[in-house]
């Protein structure tokens, strides 16, 4: 079983990197790994709750992201630097995910047999 990490970094929307990323996720599920997801820099807006895409003509995603524990994606991380410089705290986040630091999450990178960023 390979240990495989999500490092999403890029804002929700203008790009299709956070889409991408979220549907790689999804496809891996179907496979026995160990998944974990990151997020951090602007791609923590991605887990924002009340996110409305209307105005911009896109279909969003958030309504996708509390399935990713259903696809084998259990350990779902913030970083919480990324948090503070955006003005965001944990009552934001649409699902559940763990708070971290930047320490934290190098730690588990050094734990990765693969790391994919979007």
């Amino acid at each position: 079983m390979a240990k495989i990490m999500f490092l999403n970094r890029k804002a929700p929307h203008g790009s299709i990197y956070a889409w991408e990323g979220l549907e790689v996720v999804l496809i891996f599920g179907a496979f026995d790994n160990e998944l974990a997801a990151v997020y951090m820099d602007d791609a923590v807006f991605s887990l924002k709750k009340g996110q409305d895409t209307s105005e911009l003509g896109i279909k969003g995603f958030i309504q996708t992201l509390p399935v990713l524990e259903d696809y084998g994606c259990e350990t779902i991380l913030v970083e919480k630097e990324s948090l503070d410089a955006r003005g965001m705290t944990a009552d934001d986040i649409a699902i559940p995910v763990q708070i971290v630091d930047a320490e934290a999450i190098a730690n588990l990178m050094a734990e990765q047999d693969v790391i994919l960023p979007f």
